[in-house]
Parts: C-alpha cells; structure tokens; sequence
C-alpha cells in the first residue's frame, strides 16, 4: 500500500508541475477548441521537458532517453480493432464453425476444443495461445472457408468429392446406405453441409465395419430417421445387432369357387 501511495503522490507531483508551467502560461490565451489546446500545449512541452532538475541531474527529456526509450516495443503494425473470444471444436472436416460459416485449421487438430478471436475483418484461430489459422472473415451462412495446407494429404482428394461420388461411395457399401446418403445430401439447402455427416458415415464405416452401417443405415429409413447422428446412435447402442421379426407376408385371398378373378373384369 505503501508503494502504490508513493506512485500516486509522484503521479500527482507531476500534474502540478506540468499546471504550473504550462496550463498557467496559458490561463490567458483564448484556445477555440480541444486541437488549438493540444497545439498550444505540444509547443510548450519541450521547455517543460528540457528543463533542468533542481535536485537531480539532468531532465525529464534526458532520463526518458536513458530509461525508458530503449525499453519502448514497436508501434503494432496495425491499429488495435476490437475483438471476441469464443471457444470452438475443430470436427472431422477440420474446420471450426464461427457465426455460422466453418474455417479450416491443420488437420491434426481434428477433435480438439480451440480459441477463436473474431474481428470485424479476421478470424484468428489459436491452440495453447499460439495461433494455427487465420481467415479472411466471411458472412455466407453455410459457407466454407479452406486452405489446402491444412488438409491431410490423403484427404485433398475430398475437395473434388461431389454428390454423385458421395452416392456411390455409400451405394459400395450397401444399397440402404447409399440410399441414406441420398436423403442425407437432399436435407440440406448446401451440398457442403452435408459433406461433414457423410465423413462422419465413413469414419462410422471404419470403427463398425460396413455391415453393421448398412444394418444401421436400413433400419434409419425404416424409422425414417435421416440424419447422421440418427445411424451414430443406433450403432452405439447396438440395435442394429438386434434379431428383428421377419415381415409378414403379403396376404393373398384363398381360392374358393364364390371368387371371381381379374378375367371376370374387363
């Protein structure tokens, strides 16, 4: 408590100075607005500044130099802009979604909680602090902002990905899947929205095994579930392992003499 009353009396030292050999030299003169102010008071710093100390050596001007000059970091490049912090999940399509628009970020970051700085003009992404990705700022809804630097070699071939391969990828694995993969594509207005579900099918495709996605995907549409999260849920608790009853068959009228058939009908 002591040091800080002892900065607050130095602090208030200084203003008196600085009104008594400036703001008094200047108590007469008519100044029309807060610039001819600053004018008038930029003009008389340098007196106030150079002056010499009474009890120490040297100036305001000289210690300055001395002290705190080498210790001044560089001006910021740019002027600060006001910014937001939120926390964001990279998926499995490495990209983070910020206001309703996905930008990409290294690919071995997949799965990990991330820091967004969000400006008017950048969206900055930083993992532990340091930053890993940095996009121009994007207001389409829906839209995907990708660098090829942060895509896995492997996965680069999934920029050219299209509906049509989407379709077949699904159809190789079974006919219910494929089918599945149709709707899935056909919910959403963008085709890139529902490039994220069908990757999160393929990695499905690889923990279960194909059989089991088509069992999943056959029994979604029979529920009439059509999102992804739909067949997840079914292979996580297992209910496409579970025996389900044959249909019944179609039922066929007996043949009985008092029944007419469709060559009585013309």
């Amino acid at each position: 408590m002591q040091f800080l009353t002892f900065d607050k009396a130095t602090a208030e030292s200084s203003v008196q100075v600085v009104t008594r050999w400036i703001l008094a030299r200047l108590r007469n003169t008519v100044l029309v607005d807060v610039h001819a102010a600053d004018a008038a008071i930029a003009a008389l710093l340098p007196s106030l500044n150079n002056r010499k100390f009474q009890k120490l050596d040297g100036s305001r001007a000289s210690l300055f130099a001395a002290l705190d000059a080498p210790a001044l970091s560089r001006l910021p490049t740019q002027p600060w802009q006001w910014a937001m912090f939120k926390t964001v999940k990279a998926h499995i399509d490495y990209h983070v979604e910020v206001d309703f628009h996905r930008y990409s970020v290294p690919h071995s970051l997949v799965g990990l909680a991330l820091e967004a700085r969000v400006t008017d003009a950048l969206v900055e992404v930083l993992h532990r602090g340091q930053l890993v990705a940095c996009h121009a700022r994007s207001s389409r809804r829906g839209g995907f902002t990708t660098l090829d630097e942060h895509m896995p070699a492997a996965h680069r071939a999934h920029k050219q990905w299209t509906p049509e391969r989407l379709i077949h990828w699904g159809s190789s694995i079974g006919a219910n899947t494929g089918q599945f993969v149709t709707q899935l594509l056909r919910r959403f207005r963008h085709p890139e929205h529902g490039y994220r579900s069908c990757l999160g099918l393929l990695s499905l495709a690889k923990r279960y095994g194909p059989q089991r996605v088509e069992a999943a995907c056959t029994l979604a549409l029979e529920l009439g579930a059509g999102h992804y999260r739909h067949v997840r849920d079914i292979l996580t608790n297992g209910r496409d392992l579970i025996a389900r009853a044959a249909p019944e068959p179609e039922w066929v009228a007996p043949v009985h003499d008092n029944v007419r058939g469709a060559a009585n009908y013309h």
